[in-house]
């Protein structure tokens, strides 16, 4: 029977995909999230999330191996084209055939899933230099517009580094924000968010730091390419150094509004604006 399987989005209601699958034995055409589902003369069949069940999925496959259960893991966080049926294929040739073939990146289930993960995993690592945070009311907080769900990856780093702080980092692209406070951190959806517009001791920091930037530079060595290479310029919209003149004024321009709608997975976020909740 053709059938094409929904889930609410979460890992855990992926894995009880992958349960179904066994429990009826067959092979669901696609995976999507319900929001991603359109008409389709298929039968649709909306998985239920049950935790019971998603832990012996992920229990068989660590048991398996656990590079595969992290490759699951992270490939799901990815922006990969046909994520989910690309990280069921996996999970079905790991049941199946074992865990040797995880030594042949070059196998056609597998390498898919590595290059994705691998541009997670280096998304994630040029954000933690780029990430610029603000001050507001005693709180940091910080915006950033990635391909990929990098906040899990992020997390351990920012708590770790601003141990005594409380602050938050904002995810326009999936609309989704860490929040850490008093040794606790916690990513929860946040639908609309605006950043307030800078205070007159912010606005003066803003400064400071474009001022600083711009004296390091050597103008004889002025390289655009390297620049670009080193510093990709998607991620400059959220980038202090790269912003126009508004941006350093004491209440002026407030900060840029959510997506009203999440871009296409493994495209570039949307321009839409939505309404905007200002930051405290």
């Amino acid at each position: 029977m053709d059938v094409l399987y929904t889930y609410d989005g979460s890992f855990d209601g992926f894995l009880c995909c992958i349960f179904e699958s066994y429990l009826h034995r067959e092979t669901p055409l696609d995976i999507l999230p319900e929001e991603d589902a359109g008409p389709t003369l298929f039968e649709v069949r909306a998985i239920p999330t049950d935790p019971a069940r998603a832990q012996r999925v992920a229990r068989k496959v660590a048991a398996l191996s656990g590079e595969a259960a992290s490759l699951l893991r992270r490939g799901f966080l990815t922006c990969m084209d046909q994520r989910e049926l690309r990280l069921y294929r996996l999970t079905v040739k790991l049941l199946r055939d074992g865990p040797r073939f995880l030594r042949d990146h070059a196998d056609e289930t597998l390498l898919p899933v590595l290059k994705a993960v691998r541009n997670l995993e280096g998304e994630a690592h040029l954000l933690r230099g780029f990430v610029r945070f603000s001050e507001y009311s005693g709180m940091l907080a910080g915006e950033i517009e990635p391909k990929n769900h990098v906040l899990p990856l992020l997390r351990a780093h920012f708590c770790a580094r601003f141990p005594n702080e409380q602050f938050f980092l904002y995810d326009r692209t999936h609309r989704e924000a860490l929040l850490y406070a008093n040794g606790r951190a916690v990513i929860a959806p946040l639908e609309h968010f605006q950043m307030a517009a800078p205070d007159n001791a912010e606005a003066a920091y803003r400064r400071l730091w474009k001022r600083f930037y711009d004296t390091i530079a050597i103008r004889e060595r002025y390289n655009p390419r390297c620049r670009r290479t080193q510093m990709p310029m998607r991620y400059w919209n959220t980038m202090t150094e790269f912003q126009d003149e508004q941006y350093f004024i004491p209440g002026g321009e407030a900060g840029k509004p959510a997506p009203l709608s999440p871009p296409e997975r493994g495209g570039e976020p949307s321009a839409v604006s939505a309404p905007a909740v200002q930051a405290p």
